[in-house]
Protein backbone atom coordinates (compact mmCIF):
# COMPACT_ATOMS: atom_id res chain seq x y z
CA UNK A 1 0.00 0.00 0.00
CA UNK A 2 1.19 3.33 -0.90
CA UNK A 3 1.86 6.03 2.26
CA UNK A 4 1.09 8.80 -0.58
CA UNK A 5 -2.53 9.92 0.24
CA UNK A 6 -4.85 11.00 -2.85
CA UNK A 7 -8.43 12.17 -3.31
CA UNK A 8 -10.43 11.37 -6.44
CA UNK A 9 -14.00 11.47 -6.90
CA UNK A 10 -16.75 9.03 -5.83
CA UNK A 11 -19.41 8.47 -7.63
CA UNK A 12 -22.44 10.81 -6.71
CA UNK A 13 -25.24 10.10 -4.79
CA UNK A 14 -28.60 12.74 -4.19
CA UNK A 15 -26.28 15.61 -5.32
CA UNK A 16 -23.94 14.93 -3.36
CA UNK A 17 -19.83 14.54 -4.31
CA UNK A 18 -18.05 11.86 -1.86
CA UNK A 19 -14.48 11.69 -0.96
CA UNK A 20 -12.68 8.31 -2.07
CA UNK A 21 -9.19 8.12 -0.22
CA UNK A 22 -6.21 5.85 -0.98
CA UNK A 23 -4.06 5.91 1.94
CA UNK A 24 -3.57 3.96 4.96
CA UNK A 25 -7.21 3.44 7.19
CA UNK A 26 -5.69 2.97 10.86
CA UNK A 27 -7.41 6.28 11.83
CA UNK A 28 -11.04 4.33 11.56
CA UNK A 29 -10.38 2.97 14.82
CA UNK A 30 -11.33 6.14 15.73
CA UNK A 31 -15.36 6.86 17.66
CA UNK A 32 -16.63 8.42 14.77
CA UNK A 33 -16.18 5.65 12.57
CA UNK A 34 -19.69 4.47 13.64
CA UNK A 35 -21.00 7.23 11.10
CA UNK A 36 -19.32 5.67 8.44
CA UNK A 37 -19.46 3.10 5.63
CA UNK A 38 -15.73 1.46 4.71
CA UNK A 39 -14.99 -0.83 1.43
CA UNK A 40 -12.38 -1.53 -0.07
CA UNK A 41 -11.81 -1.95 -3.85
CA UNK A 42 -9.05 -2.61 -5.81
CA UNK A 43 -7.15 -0.72 -8.76
CA UNK A 44 -6.72 -1.59 -12.54
CA UNK A 45 -3.59 -4.02 -12.93
CA UNK A 46 -1.81 -0.91 -13.25
CA UNK A 47 -2.32 0.49 -10.01
CA UNK A 48 -2.17 -3.01 -8.27
CA UNK A 49 -1.35 -2.84 -4.85
CA UNK A 50 -2.94 0.34 -3.94
CA UNK A 51 -5.81 0.41 -2.09
CA UNK A 52 -8.78 2.23 -2.27
CA UNK A 53 -10.98 3.50 0.89
CA UNK A 54 -14.22 4.85 -0.14
CA UNK A 55 -15.70 6.77 2.98
CA UNK A 56 -19.10 7.73 2.21
CA UNK A 57 -22.21 8.40 4.92
CA UNK A 58 -24.73 6.48 5.31
CA UNK A 59 -27.40 8.99 4.95
CA UNK A 60 -25.80 9.25 1.79
CA UNK A 61 -27.93 5.71 1.01
CA UNK A 62 -31.27 7.78 1.67
CA UNK A 63 -32.76 9.59 -1.60
CA UNK A 64 -36.39 11.01 -1.99
CA UNK A 65 -38.80 8.93 0.14
CA UNK A 66 -41.47 9.77 2.30
CA UNK A 67 -40.41 8.47 5.66
CA UNK A 68 -36.66 8.03 6.05
CA UNK A 69 -37.00 8.94 9.11
CA UNK A 70 -39.08 5.53 10.38
CA UNK A 71 -36.44 3.29 9.37
CA UNK A 72 -33.12 5.50 10.90
CA UNK A 73 -33.19 3.42 14.58
CA UNK A 74 -33.73 0.26 12.53
CA UNK A 75 -30.77 1.42 10.37
CA UNK A 76 -28.53 2.05 13.44
CA UNK A 77 -29.15 -1.58 14.62
CA UNK A 78 -26.74 -2.56 11.44
CA UNK A 79 -23.93 -1.05 12.40
CA UNK A 80 -21.04 -3.44 12.75
CA UNK A 81 -18.03 -2.85 14.84
CA UNK A 82 -16.14 -4.85 12.57
CA UNK A 83 -13.20 -2.54 10.73
CA UNK A 84 -12.07 -4.93 7.86
CA UNK A 85 -12.93 -3.59 4.91
CA UNK A 86 -14.27 -6.99 3.69
CA UNK A 87 -17.86 -6.73 2.33
CA UNK A 88 -19.90 -9.92 2.52
CA UNK A 89 -22.87 -10.37 -0.05
CA UNK A 90 -25.26 -10.43 3.25
CA UNK A 91 -25.46 -7.97 5.73
CA UNK A 92 -26.22 -10.37 8.78
CA UNK A 93 -26.54 -7.90 11.48
CA UNK A 94 -30.00 -6.82 10.31
CA UNK A 95 -31.59 -10.05 12.10
CA UNK A 96 -31.00 -8.23 15.26
CA UNK A 97 -33.85 -6.35 14.79
CA UNK A 98 -36.97 -7.86 15.84
CA UNK A 99 -40.46 -7.75 15.07
CA UNK A 100 -41.31 -5.86 18.04
CA UNK A 101 -38.39 -2.94 17.82
CA UNK A 102 -39.64 -2.16 14.19
CA UNK A 103 -42.85 -2.02 15.27
CA UNK A 104 -42.13 0.15 18.05
CA UNK A 105 -39.76 2.81 15.70
CA UNK A 106 -42.33 2.76 12.94
CA UNK A 107 -45.05 3.37 15.40
CA UNK A 108 -45.12 6.94 16.81
CA UNK A 109 -44.01 8.71 13.25
CA UNK A 110 -46.96 6.23 11.76
CA UNK A 111 -49.17 7.80 13.71
CA UNK A 112 -48.06 11.58 14.06
CA UNK A 113 -48.25 11.44 10.06
CA UNK A 114 -51.72 9.86 10.12
CA UNK A 115 -52.87 12.17 12.09
CA UNK A 116 -52.00 14.81 9.81
CA UNK A 117 -53.77 13.10 6.95
CA UNK A 118 -57.23 13.09 9.22
CA UNK A 119 -56.45 16.73 9.67
CA UNK A 120 -56.50 16.96 5.99
CA UNK A 121 -59.06 14.97 5.33
CA UNK A 122 -61.15 17.19 7.60
CA UNK A 123 -60.41 20.44 5.60
CA UNK A 124 -60.73 18.54 2.03
CA UNK A 125 -64.83 17.16 3.55
CA UNK A 126 -65.43 21.07 4.15
CA UNK A 127 -63.99 22.94 0.84
CA UNK A 128 -65.40 20.15 -1.07
CA UNK A 129 -68.22 22.54 -1.22
CA UNK A 130 -66.72 25.76 -2.05
CA UNK A 131 -67.83 27.24 -5.53
CA UNK A 132 -64.65 26.09 -6.73
CA UNK A 133 -64.56 22.83 -6.34
CA UNK A 134 -68.47 22.05 -7.29
CA UNK A 135 -67.98 24.04 -10.69
CA UNK A 136 -64.27 23.88 -11.32
CA UNK A 137 -64.41 20.08 -10.65
CA UNK A 138 -60.71 19.66 -12.29
CA UNK A 139 -59.68 21.22 -8.72
CA UNK A 140 -59.86 17.88 -7.20
CA UNK A 141 -57.70 16.25 -9.96
CA UNK A 142 -54.76 18.36 -8.40
CA UNK A 143 -55.44 16.84 -4.85
CA UNK A 144 -53.19 13.96 -4.88
CA UNK A 145 -50.36 15.37 -7.21
CA UNK A 146 -50.07 18.68 -5.10
CA UNK A 147 -50.24 16.22 -1.83
CA UNK A 148 -47.60 13.80 -3.65
CA UNK A 149 -44.83 16.68 -3.79
CA UNK A 150 -44.43 16.85 0.15
CA UNK A 151 -42.55 13.35 -0.80
CA UNK A 152 -41.35 14.01 -3.59
CA UNK A 153 -39.95 17.11 -3.16
CA UNK A 154 -39.27 18.02 0.66
CA UNK A 155 -38.23 14.89 1.75
CA UNK A 156 -35.91 15.08 -1.03
CA UNK A 157 -34.68 18.46 0.61
CA UNK A 158 -34.09 16.88 3.63
CA UNK A 159 -32.56 13.73 2.54
CA UNK A 160 -30.29 16.32 0.99
CA UNK A 161 -29.21 18.22 4.28
CA UNK A 162 -29.31 15.39 6.10
CA UNK A 163 -26.40 13.96 4.21
CA UNK A 164 -24.96 17.69 4.09
CA UNK A 165 -25.17 17.14 7.91
CA UNK A 166 -23.66 14.04 8.34
CA UNK A 167 -20.33 14.85 6.54
CA UNK A 168 -19.92 17.85 8.69
CA UNK A 169 -19.08 15.28 10.86
CA UNK A 170 -16.57 14.02 8.86
CA UNK A 171 -15.07 17.21 8.28
CA UNK A 172 -12.63 17.07 11.14
CA UNK A 173 -11.94 13.90 10.48
CA UNK A 174 -10.65 14.17 7.24
CA UNK A 175 -9.18 17.15 7.17
CA UNK A 176 -6.87 15.85 10.32
CA UNK A 177 -6.78 12.48 9.91
CA UNK A 178 -6.58 11.63 5.53
CA UNK A 179 -6.50 15.43 3.53
CA UNK A 180 -4.95 18.68 3.82
CA UNK A 181 -7.28 21.20 4.53
CA UNK A 182 -7.69 22.31 1.15
CA UNK A 183 -8.37 18.68 -0.28
CA UNK A 184 -10.80 18.19 1.59
CA UNK A 185 -13.83 19.41 -0.37
CA UNK A 186 -16.82 17.83 0.94
CA UNK A 187 -20.62 19.08 1.43
CA UNK A 188 -20.96 19.90 4.82
CA UNK A 189 -22.87 21.98 7.37
CA UNK A 190 -20.04 23.12 9.76
CA UNK A 191 -19.91 27.13 8.77
CA UNK A 192 -22.09 29.30 7.91
CA UNK A 193 -19.79 29.98 4.62
CA UNK A 194 -20.93 26.23 4.14
CA UNK A 195 -24.24 26.79 5.28
CA UNK A 196 -26.03 29.32 3.19
CA UNK A 197 -24.83 28.26 -0.11
CA UNK A 198 -26.10 24.77 0.84
CA UNK A 199 -29.91 26.24 1.89
CA UNK A 200 -29.79 28.69 -0.61
CA UNK A 201 -29.16 25.93 -3.58
CA UNK A 202 -31.23 23.97 -2.27
CA UNK A 203 -34.27 25.99 -1.57
CA UNK A 204 -33.78 26.84 -5.07
CA UNK A 205 -34.02 23.91 -6.32
CA UNK A 206 -37.43 22.48 -4.75
CA UNK A 207 -39.27 25.70 -5.82
CA UNK A 208 -37.70 24.87 -9.71
CA UNK A 209 -39.27 21.32 -9.12
CA UNK A 210 -42.27 22.69 -7.59
CA UNK A 211 -43.14 25.46 -10.13
CA UNK A 212 -42.61 22.81 -13.14
CA UNK A 213 -44.59 20.03 -11.39
CA UNK A 214 -47.33 22.06 -10.22
CA UNK A 215 -47.58 23.51 -14.05
CA UNK A 216 -47.58 20.19 -15.54
CA UNK A 217 -50.11 19.09 -12.33
CA UNK A 218 -52.55 21.83 -13.91
CA UNK A 219 -52.16 20.51 -17.43
CA UNK A 220 -53.21 16.80 -16.10
CA UNK A 221 -55.98 18.77 -14.67
CA UNK A 222 -57.19 20.47 -18.05
CA UNK A 223 -56.44 16.98 -19.79
CA UNK A 224 -58.32 14.42 -17.56
CA UNK A 225 -60.87 16.74 -16.91
CA UNK A 226 -61.68 17.36 -20.76
CA UNK A 227 -61.70 14.05 -21.55
CA UNK A 228 -64.45 12.41 -20.38
CA UNK A 229 -67.40 15.60 -20.91
CA UNK A 230 -64.93 16.94 -24.01
CA UNK A 231 -65.92 20.25 -22.15
CA UNK A 232 -62.60 22.87 -22.46
CA UNK A 233 -63.03 26.54 -20.54
CA UNK A 234 -59.97 28.79 -20.84
CA UNK A 235 -60.79 30.67 -18.02
CA UNK A 236 -61.37 27.33 -15.90
CA UNK A 237 -58.03 26.12 -17.64
CA UNK A 238 -56.11 29.50 -16.37
CA UNK A 239 -56.93 29.07 -12.83
CA UNK A 240 -56.25 25.24 -12.59
CA UNK A 241 -52.48 26.48 -13.94
CA UNK A 242 -52.08 29.74 -11.38
CA UNK A 243 -53.38 27.62 -8.04
CA UNK A 244 -51.66 24.82 -8.77
CA UNK A 245 -48.33 27.05 -9.31
CA UNK A 246 -48.94 29.01 -6.55
CA UNK A 247 -49.79 26.25 -4.12
CA UNK A 248 -47.17 23.89 -5.25
CA UNK A 249 -44.31 27.51 -4.77
CA UNK A 250 -45.50 28.44 -1.17
CA UNK A 251 -46.32 25.03 -0.19
CA UNK A 252 -42.42 23.95 -1.30
CA UNK A 253 -41.00 27.21 0.36
CA UNK A 254 -42.94 26.80 3.68
CA UNK A 255 -42.27 22.97 3.96
CA UNK A 256 -38.92 23.90 2.66
CA UNK A 257 -37.63 26.38 5.75
CA UNK A 258 -39.18 24.14 8.33
CA UNK A 259 -37.27 21.36 7.33
CA UNK A 260 -34.00 23.49 7.03
CA UNK A 261 -35.16 24.59 10.39
CA UNK A 262 -35.32 21.36 11.76
CA UNK A 263 -32.19 20.09 10.30
CA UNK A 264 -29.88 22.85 11.71
CA UNK A 265 -31.95 22.72 14.81
CA UNK A 266 -31.26 18.77 15.07
CA UNK A 267 -27.48 19.29 14.83
CA UNK A 268 -27.17 21.87 17.08
CA UNK A 269 -29.30 19.66 19.61
CA UNK A 270 -27.28 16.57 19.16
CA UNK A 271 -29.70 14.41 17.70
CA UNK A 272 -30.29 13.00 14.19
CA UNK A 273 -32.48 15.20 12.08
CA UNK A 274 -33.74 11.98 9.50
CA UNK A 275 -35.95 10.79 13.62
CA UNK A 276 -37.77 14.23 13.49
CA UNK A 277 -38.03 15.98 10.09
CA UNK A 278 -39.83 13.10 7.84
CA UNK A 279 -42.43 12.69 10.82
CA UNK A 280 -43.03 16.79 10.80
CA UNK A 281 -43.06 16.84 7.04
CA UNK A 282 -45.64 14.13 6.65
CA UNK A 283 -47.98 15.59 9.21
CA UNK A 284 -48.02 19.19 8.24
CA UNK A 285 -47.54 18.61 4.48
CA UNK A 286 -50.89 17.49 3.16
CA UNK A 287 -52.56 19.72 5.78
CA UNK A 288 -50.46 22.54 4.80
CA UNK A 289 -50.77 21.62 0.80
CA UNK A 290 -54.52 21.28 1.17
CA UNK A 291 -55.17 24.68 2.81
CA UNK A 292 -52.95 26.19 0.31
CA UNK A 293 -54.81 24.90 -2.53
CA UNK A 294 -58.17 25.45 -1.13
CA UNK A 295 -57.45 28.88 -0.36
CA UNK A 296 -55.51 30.34 -3.65
CA UNK A 297 -58.13 28.24 -5.62
CA UNK A 298 -61.16 30.11 -4.08
CA UNK A 299 -59.32 33.55 -4.54
CA UNK A 300 -58.97 33.15 -7.87
CA UNK A 301 -62.10 32.07 -8.31
CA UNK A 302 -63.54 35.13 -6.89
CA UNK A 303 -61.43 37.29 -9.38
CA UNK A 304 -62.09 35.28 -12.53
CA UNK A 305 -65.53 37.04 -13.22
CA UNK A 306 -64.58 41.01 -12.13
CA UNK A 307 -61.19 40.32 -12.70
CA UNK A 308 -60.19 37.89 -15.74
CA UNK A 309 -56.76 39.51 -16.00
CA UNK A 310 -55.24 38.61 -12.29
CA UNK A 311 -54.88 34.48 -12.78
CA UNK A 312 -52.72 34.67 -15.79
CA UNK A 313 -50.42 37.25 -13.90
CA UNK A 314 -50.04 35.17 -11.32
CA UNK A 315 -49.55 32.07 -13.22
CA UNK A 316 -46.68 34.39 -15.14
CA UNK A 317 -45.14 35.86 -12.09
CA UNK A 318 -44.20 32.12 -10.65
CA UNK A 319 -43.15 30.95 -13.78
CA UNK A 320 -41.36 34.53 -14.42
CA UNK A 321 -38.96 33.25 -11.41
CA UNK A 322 -37.83 29.92 -12.66
CA UNK A 323 -34.61 31.32 -14.37
CA UNK A 324 -33.74 32.65 -11.43
CA UNK A 325 -34.18 29.98 -9.06
CA UNK A 326 -32.55 27.68 -11.88
CA UNK A 327 -29.12 30.24 -11.78
CA UNK A 328 -29.43 29.92 -7.93
CA UNK A 329 -29.85 26.10 -8.06
CA UNK A 330 -26.77 25.90 -10.75
CA UNK A 331 -24.48 27.61 -8.40
CA UNK A 332 -24.24 24.83 -6.12
CA UNK A 333 -22.18 21.70 -7.06
CA UNK A 334 -24.32 19.72 -4.75
CA UNK A 335 -27.46 20.66 -6.54
CA UNK A 336 -26.38 20.79 -10.09
CA UNK A 337 -26.64 17.55 -10.81
CA UNK A 338 -29.81 16.96 -9.49
CA UNK A 339 -31.37 20.22 -11.33
CA UNK A 340 -30.54 17.94 -14.16
CA UNK A 341 -31.69 14.63 -13.12
CA UNK A 342 -34.17 13.42 -11.23
CA UNK A 343 -37.32 14.21 -13.43
CA UNK A 344 -38.75 11.42 -14.90
CA UNK A 345 -39.62 9.61 -11.49
CA UNK A 346 -41.14 12.93 -10.19
CA UNK A 347 -43.58 13.69 -13.41
CA UNK A 348 -44.50 9.92 -13.54
CA UNK A 349 -45.60 9.88 -9.91
CA UNK A 350 -47.55 13.38 -10.83
CA UNK A 351 -49.19 11.84 -13.44
CA UNK A 352 -50.32 8.85 -11.87
CA UNK A 353 -51.76 10.74 -9.09
CA UNK A 354 -53.47 12.52 -11.20
CA UNK A 355 -55.31 10.04 -12.31
CA UNK A 356 -56.50 8.97 -8.90
CA UNK A 357 -57.10 12.96 -9.01
CA UNK A 358 -59.80 11.95 -11.65
CA UNK A 359 -61.15 9.12 -9.64
CA UNK A 360 -61.72 11.20 -6.61
CA UNK A 361 -63.70 14.24 -8.58
CA UNK A 362 -65.70 12.07 -10.24
CA UNK A 363 -66.90 10.40 -7.03
CA UNK A 364 -67.22 13.29 -4.85
CA UNK A 365 -68.59 15.30 -6.96
CA UNK A 366 -71.45 13.00 -6.93
CA UNK A 367 -73.83 14.24 -3.66
CA UNK A 368 -74.28 10.45 -3.02
CA UNK A 369 -70.66 9.95 -2.17
CA UNK A 370 -69.48 13.30 -0.59
CA UNK A 371 -68.73 11.38 2.38
CA UNK A 372 -65.88 9.75 0.93
CA UNK A 373 -63.65 12.95 0.69
CA UNK A 374 -62.85 13.01 4.36
CA UNK A 375 -61.45 9.18 3.84
CA UNK A 376 -59.16 9.86 0.89
CA UNK A 377 -56.46 11.70 2.23
CA UNK A 378 -55.97 9.03 4.87
CA UNK A 379 -56.08 5.60 2.94
CA UNK A 380 -53.77 7.46 0.46
CA UNK A 381 -51.47 8.62 3.15
CA UNK A 382 -51.16 5.63 5.29
CA UNK A 383 -50.53 3.65 2.58
CA UNK A 384 -47.76 5.74 0.91
CA UNK A 385 -46.23 5.64 4.55
CA UNK A 386 -45.98 2.41 5.35
CA UNK A 387 -44.62 1.60 1.55
CA UNK A 388 -41.94 3.99 1.75
CA UNK A 389 -40.77 2.35 4.93
CA UNK A 390 -40.64 -0.84 3.37
CA UNK A 391 -38.87 0.14 0.20
CA UNK A 392 -36.48 2.10 2.05
CA UNK A 393 -35.71 -0.95 4.28
CA UNK A 394 -34.97 -2.96 1.23
CA UNK A 395 -32.78 -0.33 -0.39
CA UNK A 396 -30.77 0.05 2.56
CA UNK A 397 -30.32 -4.12 2.92
CA UNK A 398 -29.16 -3.91 -0.50
CA UNK A 399 -26.40 -0.77 -0.18
CA UNK A 400 -25.12 -2.27 3.01
CA UNK A 401 -24.19 -5.10 0.04
CA UNK A 402 -22.69 -2.98 -3.13
CA UNK A 403 -23.77 -0.28 -5.02
CA UNK A 404 -26.51 -0.21 -7.49
CA UNK A 405 -26.18 -2.54 -10.51
CA UNK A 406 -23.39 -4.24 -9.17
CA UNK A 407 -23.90 -8.02 -9.25
CA UNK A 408 -25.24 -9.36 -5.57
CA UNK A 409 -26.87 -12.25 -3.74
CA UNK A 410 -29.10 -9.77 -2.00
CA UNK A 411 -31.12 -9.08 -5.26
CA UNK A 412 -31.21 -12.13 -7.13
CA UNK A 413 -34.88 -12.07 -8.23
CA UNK A 414 -36.99 -11.03 -10.83
CA UNK A 415 -40.07 -11.49 -9.66
CA UNK A 416 -41.17 -12.30 -6.00
CA UNK A 417 -43.04 -15.10 -4.92
CA UNK A 418 -45.93 -13.18 -2.83
CA UNK A 419 -45.23 -15.62 0.01
CA UNK A 420 -41.60 -14.76 0.38
CA UNK A 421 -42.53 -11.25 0.21
CA UNK A 422 -44.47 -11.85 3.45
CA UNK A 423 -43.47 -15.28 4.90
CA UNK A 424 -39.54 -16.00 3.64
CA UNK A 425 -38.01 -17.08 7.19
CA UNK A 426 -34.10 -15.93 5.13
CA UNK A 427 -35.53 -13.10 3.71
CA UNK A 428 -35.10 -10.76 6.90
CA UNK A 429 -37.53 -8.15 5.20
CA UNK A 430 -40.61 -10.40 5.24
CA UNK A 431 -40.61 -9.53 9.03
CA UNK A 432 -40.55 -5.41 8.45
CA UNK A 433 -43.24 -6.27 5.92
CA UNK A 434 -45.48 -8.50 8.21
CA UNK A 435 -44.82 -5.67 10.94
CA UNK A 436 -45.69 -2.40 8.58
CA UNK A 437 -49.33 -5.26 7.41
CA UNK A 438 -50.68 -5.46 10.71
CA UNK A 439 -50.46 -2.08 11.68
CA UNK A 440 -52.61 -0.89 8.89
CA UNK A 441 -56.36 -1.71 11.10
CA UNK A 442 -54.84 -0.57 14.12
CA UNK A 443 -53.93 2.40 12.97
CA UNK A 444 -56.73 3.27 10.69
CA UNK A 445 -59.21 2.54 13.41
CA UNK A 446 -57.37 5.09 15.46
CA UNK A 447 -57.79 7.54 12.44
CA UNK A 448 -61.41 6.35 12.19
CA UNK A 449 -62.49 6.57 15.93
CA UNK A 450 -61.12 10.11 15.88
CA UNK A 451 -62.86 11.02 12.52
CA UNK A 452 -66.06 10.29 14.21
CA UNK A 453 -65.51 11.85 17.50
CA UNK A 454 -64.75 15.37 15.88
CA UNK A 455 -68.25 14.40 13.73
CA UNK A 456 -66.37 14.82 10.39
CA UNK A 457 -67.57 13.74 7.08
CA UNK A 458 -70.49 12.67 5.81
CA UNK A 459 -71.02 8.77 6.68
CA UNK A 460 -72.19 6.95 9.86
CA UNK A 461 -69.31 4.66 10.76
CA UNK A 462 -71.43 1.84 10.83
CA UNK A 463 -69.91 -1.84 11.04
CA UNK A 464 -70.69 -2.82 7.65
CA UNK A 465 -68.86 0.72 6.34
CA UNK A 466 -65.45 -0.15 8.63
CA UNK A 467 -65.25 -3.90 7.15
CA UNK A 468 -65.18 -2.55 3.77
CA UNK A 469 -63.31 0.02 4.44
CA UNK A 470 -60.41 -2.41 5.91
CA UNK A 471 -60.95 -4.46 3.33
CA UNK A 472 -60.13 -1.62 0.73
CA UNK A 473 -57.22 -0.87 3.35
CA UNK A 474 -55.44 -3.98 3.84
CA UNK A 475 -55.83 -4.89 -0.27
CA UNK A 476 -54.19 -1.29 -1.31
CA UNK A 477 -51.20 -1.83 1.69
CA UNK A 478 -50.72 -5.67 0.40
CA UNK A 479 -50.02 -4.58 -3.06
CA UNK A 480 -48.07 -2.03 -2.25
CA UNK A 481 -45.51 -4.18 -0.19
CA UNK A 482 -45.50 -6.81 -3.04
CA UNK A 483 -44.74 -4.02 -5.57
CA UNK A 484 -42.25 -2.27 -3.30
CA UNK A 485 -40.36 -6.00 -2.93
CA UNK A 486 -40.25 -6.30 -7.01
CA UNK A 487 -39.87 -2.46 -7.91
CA UNK A 488 -36.54 -1.84 -5.45
CA UNK A 489 -35.12 -5.01 -6.63
CA UNK A 490 -35.61 -4.76 -10.38
CA UNK A 491 -34.34 -0.97 -10.49
CA UNK A 492 -31.34 -2.54 -8.15
CA UNK A 493 -30.50 -4.56 -10.76
CA UNK A 494 -30.69 -1.63 -13.31
CA UNK A 495 -27.93 0.33 -11.69
CA UNK A 496 -30.57 2.69 -10.66
CA UNK A 497 -30.70 4.12 -6.64
CA UNK A 498 -34.03 2.62 -4.90
CA UNK A 499 -34.59 5.28 -2.73
CA UNK A 500 -34.32 8.11 -5.40
CA UNK A 501 -36.99 6.36 -8.31
CA UNK A 502 -38.72 3.94 -6.07
CA UNK A 503 -40.80 6.59 -3.33
CA UNK A 504 -42.04 8.48 -5.60
CA UNK A 505 -43.71 5.33 -8.01
CA UNK A 506 -45.01 3.79 -5.03
CA UNK A 507 -46.45 6.88 -3.20
CA UNK A 508 -48.18 7.58 -6.65
CA UNK A 509 -49.60 3.82 -7.21
CA UNK A 510 -50.56 4.16 -3.32
CA UNK A 511 -52.41 7.33 -3.96
CA UNK A 512 -54.31 5.35 -7.06
CA UNK A 513 -55.14 2.12 -5.59
CA UNK A 514 -56.18 3.97 -2.39
CA UNK A 515 -59.02 6.51 -4.29
CA UNK A 516 -59.98 3.48 -6.52
CA UNK A 517 -60.77 0.72 -3.88
CA UNK A 518 -62.28 3.36 -1.88
CA UNK A 519 -64.45 5.01 -4.50
CA UNK A 520 -65.42 0.95 -4.96
CA UNK A 521 -66.03 0.26 -1.63
CA UNK A 522 -68.38 3.60 -1.59
CA UNK A 523 -70.40 2.38 -4.61
CA UNK A 524 -70.52 -1.11 -3.06
CA UNK A 525 -72.07 0.45 -0.13
CA UNK A 526 -74.60 2.21 -2.02
CA UNK A 527 -75.60 -0.42 -3.51
CA UNK A 528 -76.39 -2.46 -0.88
CA UNK A 529 -78.35 0.16 0.86
CA UNK A 530 -75.81 1.82 2.94
CA UNK A 531 -76.63 5.29 2.20
CA UNK A 532 -76.60 7.78 5.22
CA UNK A 533 -74.82 10.66 3.89
CA UNK A 534 -76.31 13.39 6.64
CA UNK A 535 -73.19 13.28 9.26
CA UNK A 536 -71.43 16.32 9.09
CA UNK A 537 -74.53 18.80 7.21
Amino acid sequence: MTAKQEQKEAHHTNGVVLPVVAGPIDCLSSPDREHLVESSEFLRSEDAGVEVVVIESRANAKGVHEEDALLENGSQTTESDDTSTDRGPEPSSSLKETSFSIGLQVLFPFLLAGFGTVAAGMVLDIVQHWDVFRYVTEVFILVPALLGLKGNLEMTLASRLSTARILGQLTFYVKTALLKPQEANIGQMDTPKELWPMITGNMALIQVQATVVGFLASIAAVVFGWIPDGHFSIGHAILLCASSVATAFIASLVLGMIMIGVIIGSRKMGINPDNVATPIAASLGDLITLALLSGISWGLYIELEHKPYVNPLVCAFFIALLPLWVIIARRNPATREVLYSGWEPVIIAMAISSVGGLILGKTVSDPNFAGMAVFTPVINGVGGNLVAVQASRISTYLHMSGIPGESSETAPRKCPNPCSTFFSSADVNSRSARVLFLLVVPGHLVFLYTISSMQAGHTTLTLIFIVFYMTAALLQVLILLYIADWMVHWMWRRGLDPDNFSIPYLTALGDLLGTGLLALSFHILWLIGDRDTDVGD
